[in-house]
């Protein structure tokens, strides 16, 4: 028949196929790409990034996982280790570009190991049994911390701000965080938990930074619905309504025929009867501040002002919630029903204007479990850039005090864990020893990448720590501000144990999966990707 010699298609005309090395090569160069690209911004001496959007929308930040949510990246394996940042960022909030750097460095040390015909399954089984080693050392190095130890929480929130741009206010805003996370603490069958959206932030730009505020209780972005309302209500009882004061239509479709005028009066008699019952029961609870989820009439706004009652209308369903929690209120949604029981309280609760708003602040609250931050700058970037700087700072301080745990800074930590990983090498039978020993150098990359970008020699940092933690001090670490090594115990260079322990995870999990791939088939509709794009969308 002749059919021997012919072509069997399976695939679409136009796809592309990448297979074996070339298929491994192009996602680890992808990847590592990813993980060049935050390099620099890692640390206090670390650069900040530009990203500008198709529409030309500006941001500013050395944030790690900014700049890759930022990044149109399109290489399916270095979105792979965009997750990666996304992840740590989910669960610690801090440490994303530690991660990335980790995960790039693991499949740079591995394509040599390919390149020397290793299988990328040894490589990946000698990666688990040196993580599950690293994690070990981890916590053998981590130091025990306690709520009550603020000194030390001050020094994590200011260590996870030191390469932001509020760096030089870090002990101003440092203090501030430690203060939020330890107000809204719960303890929960004896251990701490912490809702971090119990913590709200206010930008508004046109102020230096250093004028941001701690308010306990809430700020919401609303102000009385009549100007003639009080300014400012002392030793406040606050009412939660989540229902209209308004006239309600009745549910089916009616006719009220009127054939004179006396009859128009009464009607109109009765609206405003029933109006001015609501505020009766407003003020008959003692209620002097009302918040109202859905809208209040203009007849009751002129009832609620002549009796010097507060009131803001149409505010958001969280923000509801979140004053509910502080002020201790019950939200109620049959006015009717409203007790004294009900009322939230705080000591003040006054309008003031902010930039070129005006915002109700809730303030002086008993036992506030909700804290809001008003986080000034003077433009709209840097508002944003302080806002990412003060989320990254409370996650640690969450973590940390929620573990009771710390590791020191400096890439110290990284070279313990280099070393003793690299000892536990040796111990290892089979070719997985070499795949351990790569994982070991992999974790170098910290220090180095300090290093790097405080302007100095890498390779001779390197030495100098290896030398010293060979001699015990398993704090050594480098500080880039005197460009020695030195205890960073001392030095109080300290973060949370989570931020290390999920950084290694996730970023050997990424270069395990991104190793196993083997064959990468590209349909007509997306072209092939080629790793030397990788990093900016190309």
């Amino acid at each position: 028949m002749g059919m021997g010699n012919a072509p069997v298609l399976i695939l679409r005309e136009g796809t592309k196929r990448e297979k074996g090395k070339d298929a491994q090569f192009n996602n680890i160069t992808a990847a590592k790409t990813i993980a060049d690209a935050v390099r620099s911004s890692l640390g206090p001496r670390g650069m900040d990034k530009m990203l500008v959007d198709s529409l030309g929308d500006v941001v500013i930040t050395n944030d790690g996982v900014t700049i890759l949510k930022e990044m149109d990246v399109q290489h399916p394996a270095a979105k792979m280790l965009v997750e990666v940042a996304k992840t740590q960022d989910q669960e610690v909030g801090d440490g994303t570009t530690t991660s990335v750097i980790i995960a790039g460095e693991l499949l740079k040390k591995s394509l040599d190991l390919i390149d020397s015909n290793v299988h990328p399954t040894t490589i990946t089984a000698g990666y688990r049994m040196a993580n599950e080693k690293a994690q070990q050392i981890l916590k053998d190095v981590s130091i025990k911390v306690k709520p009550s130890d603020e000194k030390l929480l001050i020094q994590i929130a200011e260590n996870a701000m030191i390469s932001k741009q509020v760096a030089s206010r870090k002990e101003f805003f440092a203090k501030m965080v430690v203060d939020a996370v330890k107000t809204i603490v719960d303890k929960k069958d004896g251990k701490n938990y912490i809702d971090l959206k119990n913590i709200q932030s206010v930008k508004k730009a046109g102020a230096k930074m250093e004028e941001s505020e701690l308010i306990k209780g809430l700020v919401i972005d609303k102000e009385p619905v009549l100007a003639t309302m009080p300014k400012l209500i002392k030793n406040a009882k606050i009412a939660l309504i989540d229902t209209g004061f308004e006239v309600r239509k009745p549910e089916i479709d009616a006719k009220i025929q009127i054939t004179d005028a006396a009859q128009l009066q009464q009607f109109v008699d009765e609206e405003e009867k029933s109006l001015k019952a609501m505020v009766d029961c407003v003020k008959k609870a003692g209620a002097n501040v009302v918040f109202c989820q859905k809208g209040i009439d203009d007849l009751v706004q002129h009832f609620m002002a002549k009796e010097g009652i507060y009131a803001c209308r149409r505010v958001k369903k969280s923000d509801m919630e979140r004053l509910a929690r502080s002020t201790g209120g019950n939200i109620i949604t049959k006015i009717q029903e409203l007790s004294k029981e009900d009322l939230g309280s705080a000591e003040a609760v006054e309008l003031r204007h902010v930039g070129d708003e005006d915002m109700t602040f809730i303030t002086g609250c008993k036992d506030p479990k909700t804290v809001s931050i008003l986080v000034r700058g003077g433009t709209n970037h840097v508002t944003d850039e302080v806002e990412r700087s003060l989320v990254d700072a409370w996650s640690v301080v969450k973590v940390a005090i929620e573990d009771g745990m710390i590791v020191t800074g400096g890439g110290s930590t990284a070279m313990e864990i280099a070393m003793g990983v690299r000892d536990y090498a040796g111990t290892v039978g089979g070719r997985e020893q070499i795949a351990i020993e790569a994982f070991a150098s992999a974790m170098e990359i910290i220090p180095t990448a300090l290093a790097e970008n405080a302007g100095l020699d890498p390779i001779n940092i390197c030495i100098e720590m290896r030398k010293q933690h060979k001699a015990g001090k398993k704090y050594a670490g480098l500080n880039p501000f005197t460009g020695k090594v030195e205890d960073m115990k001392a030095l109080n260079v300290i973060e949370p144990y989570r931020i290390g322990k999920q950084a290694i995870n996730s970023a050997t999990d990424a270069a395990v999966m991104i190793l196993r791939i083997d064959d990468v088939i590209a349909s007509k509709s997306s072209p092939a990707p080629n790793a030397q794009g990788a990093g900016m969308g190309v």
